[in-house]
C-alpha cells in the first residue's frame, strides 16, 4: 500500500487502531519537518528532533489504541504540543533552556484553533498539578514508562522491584492514583 497524503485525522486514527502501516507512515511523515524545525530553532539537532518525535508518536499511538480515546484536537496540535513539552523538559534537564522558546512557523496555523489550544493547556495544567501531587515512586514509574519508554524490566531494575510483574502492578496502582487526582482537579476547575 502507498502513503495517502489526503488522509484525514479520523482516517489515520482508524488506520492506527487497525494496524494499517500506511496510516502510521502517513502520520509520521506529515508533521516530522515541523518538529525538526522547532527543535533546531531551540538548541537542538535533527537527531534530537528524531528522538523527540519518536517519543511523541509513541505517546499518540498508545493513546489512540486505548478504547476510550476520543479525538478532541487535530493530530498536528497534539504532536506539536507533546513534542514541544518533551523538548523543553530535555532542555531543562540538560541545563540548555534559555527561558525563551522560538515556535515553529506553523505555530500560527497550530494556534488558529484556540479552543483546541486552550483545552490542551487546561488538560496539561491539570495533569502537571496531579503529577506534582502524586509523589514518588509513582511519578518516576509513570514518567519512565509513558514518556521515556522504559520497559517493565528496566523499571523493575531501576526501582528495585523484585520482578517486572511487580513493576507492572505498581504502575497500575500509580496510574489509578493519578486518574483520581486528575478527576479531582478537573472537577475543581469546572466549578
Amino acid at each position: 500500500m502507498t502513503e495517502q497524503k489526503g488522509m484525514t485525522d479520523e482516517q489515520i486514527v482508524t488506520g492506527i487502531r487497525t494496524n494499517d502501516p500506511v496510516a502510521l507512515r502517513t502520520l509520521y511523515r506529515q508533521h516530522y519537518k515541523m518538529i525538526v524545525h522547532f527543535i533546531r530553532q531551540n538548541n537542538g539537532s535533527e537527531a534530537d528532533a528524531k528522538d523527540i518525535y519518536q517519543e511523541a508518536m509513541i505517546v499518540l499511538v498508545e493513546k489512540i489504541r486505548k478504547e476510550e480515546f476520543e479525538l478532541l484536537s487535530k493530530l498536528k496540535t497534539f504532536i506539536y504540543a507533546v513534542s514541544r513539552r518533551l523538548w523543553l523538559k530535555q532542555l531543562k534537564k540538560n541545563e540548555r533552556y534559555s527561558g525563551e522558546v522560538k515556535d515553529h512557523e506553523y505555530y500560527e496555523d497550530w494556534t488558529a484553533d484556540t479552543d483546541d489550544i486552550e483545552s490542551l493547556r487546561e488538560q496539561h495544567a491539570v495533569i502537571e498539578k496531579s503529577m506534582a501531587e502524586l509523589g514518588e515512586p509513582c511519578k518516576t514509574v509513570l514518567v519512565d514508562f509513558y514518556f521515556r519508554g522504559y520497559t517493565m524490566e528496566e523499571i523493575a531494575t531501576k526501582m528495585g522491584y523484585t520482578n517486572p510483574a511487580n513493576a507492572k502492578n505498581q504502575k497500575y496502582k500509580c496510574f489509578q492514583r493519578l486518574k483520581k487526582l486528575v478527576l479531582m482537579h478537573k472537577t475543581h476547575t469546572c466549578v
